[in-house]
């Protein structure tokens, strides 16, 4: 299993957001030069967190705004917004088992309830996980930097 970069960079833009938005117009161009990204990706993730309603996107003079606070915003949130494939099943099965093989006719039957649990607890480990305890390490490791 692999989850996008989209993740982890909607998870620094939150706390980007958090961090600066009280001194700084945080716009797409200000965000992507904190990822290191092409301020490109970084529209379009915001488009998804906006869309998810995470974030607010004012044009001109707005900027960046959080929609509610990062210990209410989870990982599975994000995970939700930007991981488009996220409403599939975290593994996908191949498709023609073979009927006449013992192994092949009941492969399903001895794996499908395991790989849905392994999902239902990746999703509860994601919802339990907010965006706020990183944020949190961030700013303390920042606050020891100005030390």
């Amino acid at each position: 299993m692999q989850i996008s970069t989209k993740f982890t960079i909607g998870i620094h833009l939150l706390a980007a957001v958090e961090y600066f938005g009280k001194d700084h117009k945080v716009t797409s161009q200000f965000l992507a030069a904190s990822i290191g990204s092409n301020p490109v990706i970084v529209r379009n993730i915001m488009v998804q967190l906006q869309n998810a309603g995470l974030i607010d996107v004012k044009r001109g003079p707005g900027g960046i705004s959080l929609t509610r606070p990062l210990k209410d915003i989870t990982f599975l949130d994000v995970y939700d917004a930007v991981e488009t494939n996220s409403a599939d099943d975290l593994f996908r099965f191949h498709e023609n088992p073979n009927p006449e093989c013992p192994v092949g006719r009941n492969i399903h039957s001895g794996l499908d309830s395991q790989l849905r649990e392994i999902q239902e607890n990746f999703q509860k480990d994601l919802a339990g996980r907010s965006i706020e305890e990183v944020y949190d390490t961030v700013y303390r490791n920042i606050s020891s930097e100005k030390k």
